[in-house]
């Protein structure tokens, strides 16, 4: 296949940056963009690296053509400010695992962090196993093969984090624990079925014990860190002692005691549908990551949901972990769509959503092993939006950015709309609309368009139609005296890179006319693109 990867997943400032050209029979010409600025060509030969030297923090997107094949990759360059979770999986520790797949997957998607999900022996007795054993549902693992993909992941420049549920004790060591189990009102432990009791995580015993088990992985294993992992429930219980727990804040002494522990450690706790975010988002960990169900359901509510996370953690990047359920009951086509509407919700929210990893597999279960093999149409869709969301992530990711949709637009405001001649425009997910919203960012206004025109509902893990074709649209904007706006604009599906728009003066506004977006649009509005004062 022909196709650019970088050879990291992200860049720090001072690092050179190498994109291989991979599956190329002769001579191209490879150019980096910034915003749709250009900043550099470099002529190639054929296969292999090609060093783009050194680059300012940013994002970039990275273009190969020979004049009639074109290929497209994307880069990140950290400032020493910037946090980032673009998160990817991986379930299988085989003893002749080959980590070459998983690799490409980390380069291809520019993934920062894998999760090494159930690479442990038991829930509460981590490597007690040995070199070789079977995890707590008979699936093989092989330490060695654990260990050679750590260091793989490392190789790409993503962190490794090893799965471990922070409460869970199977049946084999329950009677050491159950002590500090948490009862329900008939007086029995919660559970996972009859595979695992839950105990209070804050227990001194049981987080001494379980500080230690996560220090020995790290000295073990190689780990960066840990995905400390929860059921959702119960939120308050009585423990076996008597004492009263509230488990919200069970879990913050949790994840302050782990911190202690492993001072450099990278930590994500998984907030189950949302619990208890409003507490941990501000406990010592590295992200803000929440996994979404029942009643979150709808586009609205998953944003919904990260905004609230971000209000909620400050500067930490926010994941989502959104399975999509629909590839086990649509077509893979109606399936994208529907994978397409989730990342458009989350990234325009400056969220992304835990799903790929592997050489070829998303989620669509919360057991990470029953994953689903991808078509090539998931394949491209995925690798196209995340380059998408690389090479503008100024524009998505940073924590500075605020809402101002309902302060801009809007008849009342009539500072910046968008029209369609035979389509509504909702500043809410509205079924057979056009979701609009405006963000301010430190590179100016920038207008988010979701096309759900043609869509019966707004279910984020349901079939969605073919995106339909609104036409093009008109974007108004009230204008500065003295300052012609710039006006630019990018779609994942179709222009992936800013391209310039005409404008045209109209009295006190200025207007230009948007091409038909895709499944989402992105307009980049400068007001003053000349820096006047």
């Amino acid at each position: 296949m022909s196709e650019l990867l970088p050879e990291r997943a992200w860049y720090g400032a001072g690092d050179e940056i190498r994109i291989e050209v991979r599956g190329v029979s002769g001579a191209g010409e490879l150019t980096l963009w910034r915003l749709g600025v250009k900043q550099g060509a470099w002529t190639t030969a054929g296969t292999g690296l090609v060093s783009l030297g050194t680059q300012a923090a940013g994002g970039y997107g990275v273009e190969w053509t020979d004049g009639t094949l074109l290929l497209r990759t994307a880069v990140q360059v950290a400032g020493a400010d910037t946090s980032r979770l673009r998160y990817g999986f991986t379930v299988d520790y085989a003893p002749d695992r080959d980590p070459r797949g998983l690799v490409d997957t980390v380069r291809r998607l520019h993934l920062t962090d894998v999760q090494f999900y159930d690479w442990a022996y038991r829930h509460a007795d981590l490597l007690g196993g040995g070199e070789h054993y079977e995890d707590a549902l008979g699936q093989p693992v092989s330490l060695a093969t654990v260990r050679r993909l750590v260091d793989a992941v490392h190789t790409a420049g993503a962190r490794a984090l090893g799965y471990a549920a922070v409460y869970a004790v199977g049946p084999q060591e329950w009677d050491g624990w159950k002590q500090w189990a948490l009862l329900d009102a008939a007086g029995e432990p919660y559970a996972l079925g009859d595979f695992l009791f839950i105990v209070d995580p804050a227990a001194v015993p049981w987080l001494s014990h379980f500080r230690g088990e996560l220090t020995a992985g790290v000295a073990t294993v190689g780990f960066d860190g840990f995905h400390l992992d929860q059921y959702g429930y119960p939120k308050h219980a009585r423990r076996a002692d008597g004492r009263t727990v509230e488990v919200a804040r069970s879990f913050d002494t949790m994840i302050g005691g782990v911190r202690d522990a492993l001072p450099d450690a990278h930590l994500v706790f998984n907030n189950v549908n949302d619990f208890p975010t409003w507490t941990t988002a501000a406990s010592p960990q590295d992200a803000v990551y929440i996994e979404a169900w029942d009643p979150h359901l709808t586009l609205g509510s998953l944003a919904s949901v990260v905004t609230r996370a971000r209000a909620a953690g400050g500067d930490k990047p926010i994941a989502i972990a959104a399975y999509q359920h629909v590839y086990d009951s649509a077509p893979a086509a109606a399936a994208d769509r529907a994978t397409a509407f989730t990342m458009a919700t989350l990234f325009s929210h400056g969220a992304t959503q835990l799903l790929a990893g592997e050489a070829d597999r998303i989620l669509v279960d919360p057991y990470y092993v029953r994953n689903h093999v991808v078509e090539d149409s998931t394949a491209a869709l995925l690798r196209r939006w995340y380059d998408f969301m690389v090479e503008h992530d100024e524009l998505l990711f940073d924590p500075a950015i605020v809402d101002v949709t309902g302060s801009y637009a809007g008849p009342y405001n009539d500072d910046l709309d968008v029209s369609y001649a035979d389509v509504e425009v909702a500043g809410e997910p509205v079924a057979g609309a056009v979701w609009r919203r405006v963000v301010q960012t430190k590179h100016g206004l920038v207008v988010h368009l979701i096309n759900l025109a043609g869509q019966p509902d707004t279910l984020w893990d349901g079939p969605k139609e073919g995106v339909r074709d609104v036409g093009q649209g008109t974007l108004r904007l009230r204008a500065i005296a003295g300052a012609t706006p710039r006006f630019r604009v990018a779609d994942p599906d179709g222009s992936p890179r800013l391209v310039d728009l005409p404008v045209h003066a109209d009295g006190t506004h200025a207007t230009v006319v948007l091409p038909p977006p895709g499944a989402w649009q992105v307009v980049l509005v400068e007001l003053e693109p000349d820096g006047a004062p």
